[in-house]
């Protein structure tokens, strides 16, 4: 297999449709700038509704093939895929730095979920298992099949964009279907070209993937509201998620969300508080906070208030920052200005409602410093909204019952951590909390391959990895055979 060539030198200037690779032409292009430097290390082309329309009716056609092979035919691109950004983990590494700002513990922590997830994957061919049913009519068999859902919507973030792409591209590929992939803007290549160029080297026919790059704005709808898809998997906003679930819903496509987060990281009485505190420094400022499942308030009992809010001040403020090409850096650069601004803009409106700025709350360019305020309420700005950044609001509690309460009172609810030495105390805590994922003595950043991940209320529909992406994105038949005569009443 070829290696994997990197900007400036590697030409990622074009877009993926039909199994070629399609240059601007006349096309508008999108700048993709590193994060830390803002230095513009490639141009892809700005996509257009036309490519949008290219790229659905080259999958369309593409999928009916590519579902009648084998399963391991299926499998065996899956796992060449797999194997080829192993041998290329390094490039995909400075990739991952030089594009979205990840340091080299985010880039190893988002490789690893998205090959484990691919290995998952391979072996989905295999498990499309159908069923033979009774009949209540004599004489009757009945056969459930399970199918490939069709020609499959991904529309990805920036924040994890190798790996929430990967997620339900490599699904959907091994499960027989088609995809068109529309990357964030900011991510382009890690989150988009990257995976044409993997599934290219790894054999897959023209047209089962195709990556459209582009602008939300312009063209989200026209892969959100498209004819084709049977399926839009969509990670993202919970805003954007809504308009892309009616989109889909319009046209009897099934929506697979996985929206925003406001979690959790509830800290008792009875809790180990360095483990606490272990947890709570990984959840809130890994990726720079720049995670779905990140710790977005600290619930913390009023007994053990002051010595947590102290040994996690301690260490946010020394954590490494800046370059994170650095093997040195944990916190690393915001993905871009505008994200910037609306973090520090909670953490100053927090400060004016009364929170205590105890560390951090400034920035070396987009790099904001790990930032933590006490004295918070659920009501603050930096708590109520997901502020998608390394800020970490602590909230003191007097009960479990007033833990559960004010970790519940949000529209979210995708994951959550509970930190306690009585497990039952911690399991009742757990139990209360109205979330899809909930990791006891731990922290919310956790996704597992063969797990269930998604959430409840308004953090989004459906579920990912496992037997449940099997479930999203195929669809049952049911198909009798009729073996004796059978008698009607007319």
């Amino acid at each position: 297999m070829m290696e994997l060539p990197l900007p400036p030198e590697s030409g990622w200037n074009a877009q993926y449709l039909a199994g070629d690779w399609i240059e601007p032409d006349d096309r508008d292009t999108l700048a993709v700038e590193n994060p830390y430097t803002r230095e513009e290390i490639a141009t892809v082309p700005a996509g257009t509704e036309d490519d949008v329309d290219r790229a659905y009716e080259a999958a369309n056609e593409a999928q009916k093939e590519w579902a009648q092979q084998p399963p391991q035919a299926r499998a065996e691109v899956i796992t060449a895929a797999t194997e080829f950004v192993r041998d290329n983990r390094e490039a995909i590494v400075e990739l991952l730095a030089l594009e979205s700002g990840s340091t080299r513990v985010k880039s190893g922590a988002e490789l690893q979920t998205a090959t484990g997830m691919m290995q998952q994957a391979a072996s989905y061919p295999f498990r499309m298992d159908g069923q033979q049913m009774e009949s209540t009519i004599p004489g009757k068999e009945n056969v459930v099949e399970r199918q490939p859902a069709g020609v499959v919507g991904v529309i990805s973030p920036w924040n994890f964009p190798l790996h929430l792409s990967m997620r339900a591209v490599a699904p959907a590929i091994a499960t027989g279907n088609a995809v068109v992939l529309k990357p964030a803007s900011n991510t382009p290549i890690t989150g988009g070209l990257l995976l044409a160029r993997i599934f290219e080297e790894a054999g897959v026919p023209e047209g089962v993937l195709n990556v459209v790059t582009g602008s939300g704005s312009e063209i989200g709808d026209a892969i959100s509201d498209h004819e084709i898809p049977r399926v839009l998997a969509f990670t993202g906003s919970t805003e954007i998620g809504q308009r892309v679930a009616a989109n889909a819903a319009g046209n009897c496509a099934l929506p697979a969300l996985e929206l925003g987060g406001n979690n959790v990281h509830v800290v008792t009485e009875n809790a180990d508080l360095e483990r606490a505190v272990d947890g709570g420094t990984f959840g809130s400022f890994l990726h720079q906070g720049q995670i779905c499942i990140s710790i977005n308030r600290h619930l913390v009992h009023e007994d053990v208030y002051d010595d947590y809010v102290g040994m996690l001040t301690d260490r946010a403020a020394n954590l490494p920052t800046g370059d994170p090409t650095d093997d040195e850096t944990v916190v690393g650069p915001i993905i871009d200005e505008s994200q910037r601004d609306q973090i520090l803009e909670y953490v100053e409106t927090s400060v004016d409602e009364g929170a205590t700025l105890e560390t951090g709350g400034d920035h070396d360019g987009l790099v904001v410093q790990p930032t933590v305020l006490s004295d918070a309420d659920n009501d603050m700005a930096a708590a109520c909204n997901e502020h998608f950044g390394p800020v970490a609001p602590v909230i003191p509690y007097s009960s479990d019952e007033e833990a559960i309460e004010l970790a519940n009172d949000t529209i979210h609810g995708l994951s959550g951590s509970v930190h306690s030495e009585d497990l039952a105390q911690a399991r009742s805590i757990a139990d209360g909390i109205e979330t899809g994922m909930i990791h006891i003595n731990d922290q919310p950043v956790n996704d597992e391959p063969h797990v269930p991940f998604g959430g409840m209320k308004q953090s989004g529909l459906g579920r990912y990895n496992g037997e449940s992406i099997i479930e999203e994105l195929t669809t049952t038949k049911w198909i009798s055979v009729q073996r004796e005569s059978r008698e009607y009443p007319f």
